[in-house]
């Protein structure tokens, strides 16, 4: 039987980002697949040549506007402590508020594009209309509804009242039963099942040998959460990370659903324990010697890397993003799949390529 070559992407109806893979394929059964990147370039690493520290709170939240408050408050982590700032307890509990609704911002976002995947039109709107209440959250909170802009280098800049913090309460609740619901609709359902279950299969072993990060190492039944390092107060949180021992694209799906719901209980508990205090602790001067600091992005491990020499401008930010740690396990995945599978397997992995490339 001869061997084809059929490209996927850049540009693909069921994915947005621009990602190009070359299918060898046999029979309709995919041997390998090659992947070419670089389609995107911002040069936002670039930036820090031109930018100040504080600048660069702004630049490192442009990386990727669903989870910017994760990408800023990882930077702003690596500045404190280099510099020894005591980031006060109230701060920290807003930022992880703020942090877990981008979690769910973001899972939402790519439920909804998933059941799209599949055709199911009015299960896609339904799971739109309750990310809509996040979007509300952060606009009501921060001003913004994606990019919320409140990290800075020692704290928080905006905090939430007792009215606020009585909505955002009533809010979540009404994305909570909704969700249930939906989660029941979705992963039960035949077709759906009948296009994820047992479709790109990624064991435990495969899944930590090739690097796997965030829900998609998760969906292959390995408890590994980066918010377990206890960064801000998760220390003080009852959590543990979403896991489903199925290994396919089934497990990966249940794993975003159930990682919302845990977000809105991690919601519940950072407002119960708020503390009062101020929201930022001042400074002067700048980062002197290098770091690396790591949190959970809703897609998975995100790392810094940051070098400064006591000057405003920083020698060096170096960031890696989940979804280059998640391609790997892609390629491995789509091995042995049918043809018609490669979009949903793909999508599986909730690739975001313009984080990746920069």
């Amino acid at each position: 039987m001869a061997k084809t070559i059929i490209p996927f992407g850049p540009q693909h109806p069921v994915l947005p980002e621009p990602i190009h893979l070359k299918l060898v394929v046999e029979d309709e059964i995919v041997q390998e697949a090659i992947p070419a990147l670089g389609f995107v370039h911002r040069g936002l690493e670039k930036l820090t040549e031109i930018k100040d520290i504080h600048q660069m709170v702004y630049v490192v939240e442009r990386v990727c506007g669903i989870c910017s408050c994760i990408h800023a408050m990882n930077y702003c982590h690596c500045i404190e402590d280099m510099m020894d700032i005591e980031v006060p307890d109230r701060a920290q509990h807003l930022r992880m508020i703020w942090s877990e609704l981008h979690r769910m911002h973001s899972h939402l976002l790519w439920l909804g594009l998933f059941a799209d995947a599949f055709g199911f039109e009015a299960l896609f709107q339904q799971i739109w209309k309750l990310r809509e209440k996040v979007m509300d959250i952060n606009e009501a909170t921060a001003g913004n509804r994606v990019i919320v802009s409140v990290n800075i280098i020692g704290g928080v800049r905006r905090d939430l009242s007792p009215e606020q913090i009585r909505w955002i309460l009533q809010q979540i609740d009404e994305i909570d039963q909704p969700l249930h619901d939906l989660r029941d609709a979705m992963l039960n359902d035949y077709t759906v099942k009948k296009r994820t279950c047992g479709i790109g299969m990624l064991p435990p072993d495969v899944a930590i040998e090739t690097g796997a990060c965030g829900p998609t190492l998760r969906g292959s039944g390995i408890a590994q959460d980066c918010r377990q390092l206890e960064y801000e107060c998760f220390d003080r949180i009852d959590f543990e990370p979403v896991t489903h021992p199925q290994c396919d694209s089934w497990a990966r799906c249940a794993v975003r659903f159930d990682e919302v719901l845990q977000s809105i209980d991690i919601i519940r508990q950072s407002i119960s324990r708020l503390p009062a205090g101020d929201l930022a602790t001042p400074f002067k001067g700048y980062p002197e010697g290098e770091i690396i600091r790591r949190t959970e992005q809703p897609r998975g491990e995100l790392m810094y890397y940051v070098k400064g020499s006591g000057k405003k401008y920083l020698d060096r930010v170096r960031i890696r993003t989940p979804t280059f740690a998640n391609i790997p396990p892609l390629l491995h995945m789509l091995g042995g799949i049918e043809l018609a599978d490669v979009p949903v397997v793909v999508l599986s992995i909730d690739p975001c390529i313009s984080c990746t490339e920069r």
